[in-house]
């Protein structure tokens, strides 16, 4: 009797957490419903063509920015060119090195990592940059893609473009804790994904030889309590001041990157000293 009493509670147990799981999930479905319908696409999804040469007046060779990812990446939310991300940084570079800087954004907005071989794959063969950023991260956690899944396109990424001479620069996932637009528990859940993916993709990049910039630390703090100024019109992608503040915290790592400069701030991780001679488990087996 007593086993039997003891197996009927195990089953209550069992079949109250399975309802209780259900109960989430709906609600959790229902929230990220809502959190498109506050989103929308008021942007559209064509971010401004900012590919040019900037900072021309200097004169001489200009450097070569190559910039993949994702709509943070392709700079939509910004009004004007300059104001993407790709050209604030390549301004940024530009202003301190006293040099042109010409930038091809190759980032497509709604990417997730995997779609960067395909941002790859749509260059020129003989295309060869001094130095690429990488900006992807935000909708591999929207759409639930494995941590171990995005990090290893990641990685592939990276060892393409080291094979074409470039130095990498990796910022990573940002908090999406910041979108206000998204509903509680939601939103908090969504954090702690960014934030698992977001440490994830520093130690991959690292291992893989390229500088990681965690995003979450070095401007989350002013997308969180600077929401009306930091976001656009959709309250999801950066404005024009937020391009500007996200830039700046990528350049000190970029210049490192190109030889130009020694010390990194804070939230700012240069290459791995054994990159490249550890086994990372993201890999598929050869």
């Amino acid at each position: 009797m007593g086993r039997t009493r003891t197996t009927l509670s195990a089953l209550a147990v069992s079949l109250l957490a399975s309802v209780a799981a259900a109960v989430t999930v709906e609600m959790l479905r229902r929230q990220a419903a809502i959190a498109r319908r506050r989103i929308g696409k008021a942007l559209g999804e064509a971010a401004p063509d900012a590919d040019r040469v900037w900072r021309g007046k200097y004169g001489g060779d200009p450097l070569d920015l190559l910039v993949l990812g994702d709509s943070i990446a392709a700079g939509l939310g910004a009004d004007r060119r300059k104001d993407t991300l790709g050209a604030r940084i390549a301004r940024g570079v530009g202003k301190k090195l006293q040099r042109p800087v010409r930038l091809r954004c190759a980032a497509v907005v709604g990417s997730e990592s995997s779609a960067l071989a395909a941002q790859l794959d749509g260059l020129d063969d003989d295309y060869r940059p001094d130095v690429t950023v990488v900006v992807v991260g935000g909708n591999d956690v929207t759409h639930r893609v494995p941590v171990a899944v995005s990090v290893r396109y990641l990685v592939e990424t990276i060892e393409r473009l080291q094979e074409r001479g470039s130095a990498v620069v990796v910022g990573t996932c940002p908090d999406l804790g910041a979108l206000r637009p998204v509903p509680q528990p939601l939103r908090t859940l969504g954090s702690r994904a960014s934030r698992q993916l977001a440490a994830a993709q520093s130690v991959a990049a690292r291992r893989a030889g390229a500088h990681a910039v965690s995003l979450a630390v070095v401007v989350g703090p002013f997308f969180i309590s600077s929401p009306d100024e930091a976001f656009s019109l959709d309250r999801f992608h950066p404005s024009a001041v937020g391009y500007r503040r996200t830039a700046k915290e990528l350049v000190p790592s970029v210049l490192v990157a190109l030889g130009e400069r020694d010390d990194l701030p804070p939230g700012h991780r240069p290459p791995d000293p054994l990159a490249g001679t550890r086994r990372l488990p993201w890999r598929r087996s050869a």
